[in-house]
């Protein structure tokens, strides 16, 4: 698994993207700062870059860099969440531009999944993650379910997991400073 990690923190230093296993499908990730990187995945995916992607970190510590203000009620979501829980935040900070919803708002995920944890706590900072699918596309069950343009317009694909059937994408739960709880997807 160390070189696993190795060889896509090299290319997510470097701007480039990922394709990697994370706590629900396999998804297509890079730097969350890097404004470049996040114009390929749209390009990639054949998606309009009007419809937001998320993030992953490491730990509470790490999401409370890159939101302006958690809200209280963000920490027992999570703490009591059954299965892989994305809360959309107002007021991201510290990543690019083009990440961001027009509203202000980036969905973020506090990753439980191994592989990418530690790719996150040695990288210092959020990876973006999208499913790796062509945009409209069924979202791929296993990584053999890919489609063959994703997996070549990525810079790495990592070598894990490649047999595991994937659960199902997170809940979403979009959380508003004023306290308005919405639940986007069960």
């Amino acid at each position: 698994m160390r070189e696993e990690h190795e060889s896509a923190l090299a290319v997510l230093k470097r701007g480039g993207l990922i394709l990697y296993p994370t706590d629900t499908v396999w998804g297509i990730g890079c730097d969350s700062t890097h404004p470049g990187a996040i114009e390929r995945v749209y390009k990639l995916k054949q998606r309009a870059d009007s419809k937001a992607l998320i993030c992953l970190v490491s730990d509470f510590k790490m999401l409370q860099q890159y939101v302006e203000d958690v809200p209280e009620v963000a920490y027992d979501i999570l703490k009591y969440a059954s299965k892989p829980t994305t809360i959309i935040y107002d007021e991201p900070i510290r990543v690019a531009e083009n990440l961001i919803a027009s509203d202000n708002t980036l969905a973020m995920r506090v990753c439980r999944n191994t592989f990418c944890n530690i790719l996150l706590k040695k990288f210092k900072r959020p990876i973006v993650s999208t499913s790796a699918n062509i945009s409209g596309a069924p979202t791929p069950q296993r990584f053999k379910d890919i489609d063959p343009a994703i997996i070549e317009g990525v810079d790495y694909v990592v070598n894990l997991d490649r047999d595991r059937k994937s659960s199902k994408p997170s809940a979403i739960i979009k959380l508003t400073n004023s306290g308005k709880v919405t639940v986007i997807r069960e």
